[in-house]
């Protein structure tokens, strides 16, 4: 490999680095070879789906099952949580229905 091509290599690997990515190598089936690197992808990707995937596979490997409450905690990191909303629902009798 001629110094060029090291020295291409070593800037990109710097870059990644920067992004606070890294290049590995794992062995696997060749049959999950897009699979891998699908999750790999995803996982790459900073945002909610990426997290919420990260943490599937790590309960999913440690073999811990889902924590109970997720909802209740979810609604209360809500923005609108202390908001006064102001609905209203109005009282009706409701309807006469004959028989």
């Amino acid at each position: 490999m001629s110094n060029s091509q090291k020295r291409a290599i070593q800037n990109y690997r710097a870059r990644l680095g920067k992004q606070g990515m890294a290049r590995f190598e794992v062995l696997g089936l060749d049959a999950d070879r897009d699979l891998i690197r699908s999750l790999a992808r995803r996982l790459a990707e900073e945002g909610l789906e990426a997290a919420h995937l990260r943490a599937v596979v790590s309960q999913t490997l440690a073999g811990e099952l889902p924590k109970k409450g997720g909802i209740l905690a979810a609604l209360r990191r809500s923005p609108l949580v202390g908001v006064d909303s102001g609905f209203t629902r109005p009282r009706e009798a409701g309807r006469n229905v004959e028989f």
